[in-house]
């Protein structure tokens, strides 16, 4: 089966996915910095954030390993989609038993889901971009030997 080489990501793609993440974590901060509300509350939610961006970049960089044919055990895999499940549940159940208005209950979905998805696409980003300049460098060697 033949690889294909990750062309490297174009700078309107990278500034975009960092715009979203930004945006995403921003809105989601500050929503919770503006919430009137415990700040144990505060803190579960905040957590549950960090929690779920971490988690989901641990699925991107295990699936994509995998897709490298790099070694991921099946422990690990197992548990870094755990991990992103639980975060998304945990986002949920909190936020039906917050007493939030409902739109405030989708500000906050909608923000979690935007960062998840952009800290997924700024990890691609990043190691598209190593990968790239591995192969350029190796490319250079070839031609000066």
């Amino acid at each position: 089966m033949e690889q294909k080489q990750p062309q490297q990501p174009t700078a309107a793609f990278m500034g975009a996915s960092w715009t979203a993440l930004i945006i995403g974590i921003s809105a989601f901060i500050i929503g919770l910095w503006n919430a009137e509300m415990e700040l144990n509350e505060k803190g579960y939610y905040f957590t549950v954030l960090m929690f779920g961006l971490f988690a989901a970049i641990s699925v991107q960089k295990a699936v994509r390993d995998q897709i490298e044919g790099i070694p991921v055990t099946n422990l690990y895999y197992g548990l870094a989609w755990f991990a992103t499940i639980l975060s998304i549940i945990l986002l949920t159940v909190g936020l039906w038993n917050a007493e939030l208005e409902k739109s405030e209950k989708g500000f906050y979905a909608m923000s979690f889901v935007l960062s998840m998805f952009s800290a997924i696409t700024v990890q691609k980003n990043t190691r598209d971009m190593k990968l790239t300049e591995k192969d350029d460098d190796q490319n250079k060697e070839r031609i000066e030997d």
